[in-house]
């Protein structure tokens, strides 16, 4: 996170009059003092930058400027530097307080929809005085949205940060949200990928499922080769190569064979793991997996499939990973199946959401579904995950994403 430049960051400005708590729902939301704070109106005399990571959003770098409506000597170079924030700004937390919207705030509105930007109103201090729900309505509709809090409610701070987080998801640039190489960055220029492409049931006859034909194309455009094997000539096929592939991808069922057939020494993922990477975030869905481990019969797991299909004898989400689950807990498991956008709003009843690789879905969706299943406090991975875990090679296959195998290790080790 810390390495994430300026400029690939999501700019958050918060914009508002002197003392409305800007700079204190700054440090509220972050968990630390970041910004001075006072009762003497402009205490924030010039931008301060702080930089975050919001899973699973992502890296943030959030702008604290001075009161719109500062007074004091200096108030013009102020404003000035204020509203030059607009031209960096990706999302406006606009901060006041109940019952208070003035022109300062209908001003910076519009001018934040003419530089096309979205605009949080956040109303702070509620805990001095509670907004009304006209009030609240009429912000909803200036803004489209609105949130309420009080920067002193220590025990409400994860709720509140959780709801800023869920809007920013919903109002960030399309670009902030467009997916990571599936394999373009693990690859050099002129490296190979060997894929291994099992021909079973769910192979359509004629064709390669989307993420493998993805693969290929992401490999092509990074300047380098792949080579398509099956399962039972990978071992072969290895030997005849003068100097070991760059990278194996296989998909998931196929897992537990490909391990043992491809050297140690040669990184090692699954197609299901590159997609939770590419449209999702991996290492929450790595975090997730661990909460494997504390399943026990009788539990209750979903298995969200973001595409509605006609299942097959031995599908993969509906048959093969609830039989593994079974075997690894020893023991029935409630599972339910959502498919299609027939995903739960309420998922506080699982003990654990295992999804598929989320190819027909965008990645603001996916983010937005990994943010419920957060919200809820319901650990969630991801098929290929799921399978590795229960293979007993999770690690190997989260070993070329270091982020992502220390946020497993960490979840396994957790109480």
């Amino acid at each position: 996170m810390d390495a994430t430049p300026k400029g690939n960051r999501l700019h958050v400005a918060l914009f508002g009059r002197t003392n409305v708590g800007k700079s204190s729902l700054l440090n509220y939301l972050l968990g630390q003092e970041v910004a001075i704070t006072s009762p003497v109106a402009g205490t924030t005399t010039d931008v301060v930058e702080k930089a975050a990571e919001l899973l699973p959003l992502g890296p943030v770098l959030f702008l604290d400027t001075a009161g719109l409506d500062d007074i004091t000597e200096l108030s013009a170079k102020r404003l000035e530097k204020t509203r030059r924030i607009l031209d960096r700004a990706d999302a406006i937390l606009l901060v006041t307080e109940a019952e208070a919207w003035t022109d300062f705030e209908d001003n910076l509105l519009g001018e934040a929809k003419a530089h096309k930007i979205p605009v949080i109103p956040v109303v702070n201090k509620t805990d001095l005085c509670a907004p009304s729900e006209a009030f609240l309505a009429s912000l909803r509709e200036k803004a489209g949205r609105v949130l309420a809090v009080s920067s002193t409610d220590g025990a409400g701070r994860e709720a509140a940060l959780e709801a800023v987080k869920r809007h920013l998801l919903e109002t960030a640039p399309d670009h902030f949200l467009e997916p990571p190489p599936l394999v373009g960055d693990l690859l050099p220029p002129g490296g190979l990928a060997v894929l291994v492409v099992p021909i079973d049931l769910q192979a359509p006859k004629g064709r390669l499922i989307l993420p493998q034909v993805q693969t290929i194309r992401d490999a092509l455009d990074s300047d380098a080769a792949a080579l398509m094997v099956k399962e039972r000539e990978l071992a072969a096929m290895l030997a005849r190569l003068s100097r070991p592939p760059d990278l194996v991808v296989t998909d998931s069922q196929a897992i537990l064979k490909v391990s043992g057939d491809t050297p140690a020494s040669v990184p090692l993922t699954t197609f299901s793991i590159l997609m939770a990477r590419q449209k999702g975030d991996l290492s929450t869905a790595a975090a997730g997996v661990a909460a494997i481990e504390r399943l026990r019969p009788g539990d209750p797991v979903l298995i969200a499939e973001a595409c509605s299909h006609h299942p097959l004898q031995d599908d993969i989400g509906r048959v093969k990973i609830p039989r593994w689950l079974r075997q690894y807990v020893g023991g029935e498991l409630a599972v339910d199946v959502s498919a299609g956008r027939d995903y739960p709003q309420d998922l506080s009843k699982y003990r654990l959401v295992i999804h598929c690789g989320a190819c027909m879905l965008n990645r603001r969706e996916m983010l937005s579904r990994l943010h419920k299943a957060h919200e809820a406090g319901v650990p969630i991975t991801n098929y290929g995950l799921a399978i590795s875990y229960t293979q007993g090679v999770i690690r190997r296959v989260l070993t070329p994403f270091p982020s992502a195998l220390l946020a497993y290790d960490r979840a396994a080790a957790a109480p």
